[in-house]
């Protein structure tokens, strides 16, 4: 299997909360290895942007509101599977119906401060990197372009 990219984003919650590290750390004792990693705080067209497929959707004010108050964490992630594996270790959306072990129970709250963002798909995973790191960095390391590793 080839190594894949994936888009993670610790959540203002989990960075208000102090919890950035442990998350961190979860990740990397799970495979992932951490290819790009900023701490920003988003401004509303980046958030509208960001979570474009979610803009007219009712709940989307208070989603705006929460993204919007305080820094997150952006981050490329890479291993094998990555995209799937990234989403079993952060379990459900919501925290309450999350799994006991998973990022989200251990560190959410409730909708939508549920700890961290990660893709759902390679599509997404693609779009997400590509707005906070520009469309390279989507590129597996082990993928060819020209001859060229990446």
């Amino acid at each position: 299997m080839a190594l894949e990219r994936t888009f993670a984003m610790i959540k203002p919650d989990a960075c208000q909360e102090g919890h950035i590290g442990e998350i961190i750390s979860i990740l990397e004792k799970n495979g992932f290895k951490i290819i790009h990693l900023q701490m920003l705080k988003l401004t509303e067209k980046s958030v509208r942007l960001f979570y474009a497929e979610h803009v007219e959707k009712p709940f989307f004010p208070s989603l705006l509101e929460f993204t919007l108050s305080g820094k997150v964490v952006a981050m490329v992630l890479e291993k094998e599977n990555a995209i799937e594996d990234l989403r079993k270790l952060m379990g459900a959306t919501d925290p309450k119906k999350a799994a006991k072990g998973t990022i989200r129970h251990t560190y959410g709250t409730e909708m939508p401060a549920n700890a961290i963002h990660g893709s759902d798909s390679r599509e997404s995973a693609k779009r997400e990197i590509t707005i906070f790191f520009g469309e390279f960095a989507s590129i597996p390391s082990t993928e060819k372009r020209n001859g060229k590793e990446y």
